[in-house]
């Protein structure tokens, strides 16, 4: 333990059970000594070192309890916030509070009021998961669902993984999802999904079938999406992103890019993007099959509210540093340390490489949206599409309402499109 940090109870009860010993033994001139010296190194008061060590040292349970500091109105704020964040982690959760509840308040979600405001700033991680693991008795969450060889053309393409310490974005991990149920035969629905890894920023595109056509689609419209530029591309070795006409396409498309792939049967070789299909995919959809046209439109709806939910809303830690802690059997484990949870968004205005007019843009689509109802809109076209024909035979063409309301989504540079499934 440094010298310069306090001691907790514990260590000074341990400290003054070694000196309580030596203190029973001295005499009148030598226990003052050790009085003095006890006063340093546990910073308590002489009568309490008096008192402890003529006493019993073996720590007793507290016999009043504590007035409650976080009242009723911390428990709704933080209601409120965790069900708009779609209850993320108290680590996520606990720095986003003040920002966060100031976006619901300024669309009327809930009432901020200035002592709220210095308690949300405050209250520490620990409280915040207590809090938080009362209040799911009450209000559970939504329900959800639940390599190959290397060919010709992937011999030029090197093998790497991108390093986890990555200063700057534009870095992605990209992999592909089969939807194809039970019995993955014939046609079916995709998800290609690529994560940044040094902002966590996320795009998702569904795809009917794997053809370089519509592959390619999905790569374009994910590049027009994204608000930075892309400098690597680093799939799995599937056939799918590893032939002539998708390598061809990268290169004419995307300026400069660089392509890497996975190692074959080291999945870890895409951690990010693997960690990101079980949440952001599989969590949503499961294992059910998708095969039909109304399913990938529905599906490109959802992912559309997905990249402003997760991108401008849902804060992500990140990695800062890995120990080699060596044990005393001299077997070692790996410590990890993460900084504090922020938004994709965030952690991209940090760098660089968004333009000032782009920044913009995205502050006033955040400002604009309410993120509790954003989310309520994610599970209302979930519904609406596992209700379409083939996902549940026998159902009307009445489910199509549910996802014929426009929506108006960021696209391009410096353009607003308005998307509707019709």
């Amino acid at each position: 333990m440094s010298s310069q940090e306090k001691m907790t109870v514990d260590e000074r009860r341990k400290y003054l059970r070694q000196m309580k010993k030596r203190y029973q033994q001295a005499d009148r001139q030598e226990r003052g000594q050790l009085l003095a010296e006890m006063e340093q190194v546990t910073e308590l008061h002489r009568k309490s070192l008096i008192r402890l060590l003529q006493g019993n040292l073996s720590r007793r349970p507290r016999q009043r309890e504590r007035g409650r500091v976080y009242e009723t109105e911390v428990d709704d704020a933080l209601r409120v916030i965790a069900e708009s964040l779609d209850y993320i982690c108290p680590e996520r959760l606990t720095p986003n509070l003040v920002w966060m509840a100031e976006q619901l308040a300024h669309h009327e979600e809930l009432h901020l009021s200035e002592s709220l405001r210095v308690k949300l700033g405050q209250i520490s991680v620990s409280t915040v998961g207590r809090i938080l693991t009362r209040l799911r008795q009450d209000q559970p969450r939504l329900p959800r669902k639940g390599p190959e060889q290397a060919n010709q053309v992937a011999r030029d393409i090197p093998m790497k993984r991108i390093r986890w310490n990555e200063p700057e974005p534009g870095h992605l991990e990209t992999d592909l999802v089969h939807h194809g149920g039970p019995d993955p035969s014939g046609q079916y629905v995709h998800t290609l999904q690529l994560i940044d890894v040094t902002t966590g920023w996320s795009e998702r595109a569904a795809v009917l079938g794997r053809s370089y056509v519509v592959m390619a689609d999905a790569f374009r419209r994910i590049v027009e999406r994204l608000p930075f530029p892309i400098r690597e591309i680093h799939p799995d070795n599937g056939s799918e992103f590893l032939n002539q006409h998708l390598v061809r396409f990268f290169k004419d498309t995307i300026q400069g890019v660089q392509l890497s792939r996975s190692r074959p049967y080291y999945k870890n070789d895409n951690r990010f993007v693997e960690q990101k299909n079980a949440t952001l995919v599989r969590a949503y959809l499961g294992h059910d099959r998708l095969d039909t046209v109304a399913q990938t439109l529905a599906l490109n709806h959802l992912y559309e509210l997905m990249t402003l939910y997760y991108n401008l809303f849902q804060p992500v830690m990140r990695l800062v540093q890995k120990t080699v802690i060596v044990n005393d059997d001299q077997t070692t484990r790996l410590k990890r340390r993460y900084d504090l949870a922020q938004t994709p968004f965030d952690r991209l205005c940090a760098t660089h490489a968004i333009s000032t007019q782009r920044r913009a843009q995205l502050d006033r689509r955040r400002d604009q949206t309410n993120p509790r109802q954003l989310r309520q809109e994610i599970y209302q076209v979930l519904d609406a599409l596992f209700a379409l024909p083939g996902a549940v035979p026998g159902v009307t063409e009445d489910v199509y309402e549910t996802l014929a309301a426009p929506i108006t989504l960021l696209k391009g540079e410096d353009s607003l499109v308005t998307f509707s499934f019709e």
